[in-house]
């Protein structure tokens, strides 16, 4: 055997391979008892997944939107009083306290129930042409009124007298004929006052409100009052005349505040006009009729009642419905003024509530 270029003797091979072997197994217990003696290997550390933490939470920016959405009735009728059909929100322009609005739509006097508060006049004054006056408003209601409709009846009487909650036409009608004329003192004020805070406290939000009144408008209750108390002064015209404006002016402001449409019938014609106190008896209701929305009737005789309660019926049921969101940011709570026309028709006549009290 060479190994490179020296030549090895077999002897000297054996030799060789017996020392490596040797070497071999005699270092084998060493390194193993070496390695018994090291320390055993420390655990393996645990991680313990941290929690994801909890985001703070967000603050958001809270924005409190109050809409101030007004629904407006609004009557328009052309040169011979007769309901017109057909506008578009862009045929009307409405102003509140002298600024223009932005209309948001029309609604639909038909979707929108009504709540009817009928007053009719039981006082002495009318107990020649009571029965005529009772057919007529009972034909009325069953005229007007729908399908969830609702009226109530009140006789304007010494003091007011509810006659009928709310109920059907049928029923209000029905209720309506069992009454009879009486003898006493006309409280018209306070009557519609009663009428009025009715409304208020059993018609919803969303449902138009009318009072129509068959009266002369004549107050001789709350003078009677006064007058038997001892205020003699009373007893003169012109002191009966200014305090019934004064109440006038009160019970319009109630009126107005309740968003009710008046709408009133003085049976009594032309004779209204040989008694001072009557003819300004008129003139308030005339100015709670216009300040409202509503219409003041004077028919020449009672034949003419139904065609009256006909077209006050005929209104009521084509009335535009304008609706928009008020821009007034005053917060006070006077009364807030309303005026609305119809630009492209100045032919027309439109007649819609004067203004209104903004809510609490």
């Amino acid at each position: 055997m060479e190994l490179g270029n020296i030549k090895l003797k077999p002897a000297l091979i054996s030799a060789l391979a017996f020392f490596f072997c040797a070497a071999f197994f005699l270092a084998e217990p060493i390194v193993a008892q070496r390695i018994k003696q090291l320390p055993p290997p420390p655990p393996a550390p645990i991680y313990k997944p941290k929690p994801t933490p909890t985001p703070a939470p967000e603050e958001l920016e809270i924005v409190r939107v109050t809409s101030n959405l007004i629904v407006v009735p609004v009557s328009v009728t052309d040169a011979n009083g007769q309901p017109v059909l057909g506008l578009t929100p862009g045929d009307f322009r409405i102003e509140e306290d002298g600024r223009a609005q932005q209309i948001a739509q029309l609604g639909d006097p038909e979707q929108v129930p009504l709540d009817i508060a009928l007053l009719i006049d039981v006082s002495a004054s009318v107990e020649a042409r009571f029965g005529f006056e009772q057919k007529a408003a009972a034909d009325f209601l069953r005229q007007v009124m729908k399908p969830g409709d609702r009226a109530t009846v009140f006789a304007i009487d010494q003091t007011p007298r509810l006659i009928q909650p709310f109920a059907n036409a049928d029923v209000s009608a029905r209720q309506l004929m069992t009454l009879t004329a009486a003898k006493g003192y006309t409280a018209f004020f306070d009557s519609v006052l009663a009428a009025e805070k009715y409304l208020d406290a059993n018609s919803s939000q969303g449902r138009r409100r009318v009072i129509v009144v068959l009266s002369d408008g004549d107050d001789t209750a709350r003078i009677a009052e006064l007058y038997n108390r001892g205020n003699s002064q009373f007893s003169d015209v012109q002191n009966q005349v200014r305090f019934i404006e004064r109440a006038q002016s009160d019970v319009l402001k109630e009126v107005q505040r309740g968003e009710v449409t008046f709408y009133s019938i003085n049976p009594s014609g032309r004779t209204m006009h040989l008694n001072v106190r009557i003819a300004r008896s008129q003139a308030g209701m005339e100015k709670l009729a216009t300040a409202t929305g509503g219409a003041a009737f004077v028919p020449a005789n009672e034949a003419d009642l139904p065609a009256i309660f006909q077209r006050i019926a005929s209104e009521i049921r084509s009335q535009y419905l304008l609706q928009y969101y008020s821009d007034n940011k005053s917060g006070g709570a006077a009364l807030r003024r309303i005026k609305v026309s119809s630009p492209t028709h100045p032919e027309l006549r439109v007649r819609a509530r004067e203004g209104y009290f903004p809510k609490k």
